[in-house]
């Protein structure tokens, strides 16, 4: 039983540190646009950035919704990370298409399609020894 504890304990704060990056960069782009990225762009593109953001945001404070009982919250956990790697893909596709972002970017790449999954996985693998132990489904 101590193991469990220990173990979901350490994905809590997992969970909170990483789910730190979509909500910072998340508010930061809904409150500045693009100028994170000191790129010009027309109003138009400024508007889906901070939409866009504003999703970013919101899967940030998502996460941060799972941690007081996060051994339960696995089909969220799971939805959440589908988005997340679906974002990731279409960041990689583009990676594809127009060639290699700034190292924050490839960052966020690295966040979205191998940090997120193995949380998940993590998650997964809590709530089966939170259920197996405390004999719930």
């Amino acid at each position: 039983m101590p193991g469990t504890v220990r173990e979901r304990k350490l994905l809590q704060q997992a969970v909170a540190i990483v789910a730190t990056i979509p909500v910072a960069t998340g508010l930061y782009g809904v409150l500045f646009g693009q100028a994170l990225t000191g790129d010009a762009v027309s109003i138009s593109a400024e508007s889906h950035f901070r939409f866009m953001s504003g999703l970013l945001l919101g899967i940030g404070l998502c996460f941060w919704s799972t941690l007081p009982s996060i051994e339960i919250h696995t089909g969220r956990f799971r939805l959440l990370t589908l988005l997340v790697v679906i974002g990731g893909l279409g960041r990689l596709i583009g990676l594809g298409l127009t060639g290699l972002p700034s190292l924050f970017m490839v960052g966020g790449l690295i966040v979205e399609l191998i940090v997120a999954p193995v949380l998940c996985l993590w998650q997964t693998r809590v709530a089966n020894r939170y259920a197996e132990e405390y004999g719930v489904a």
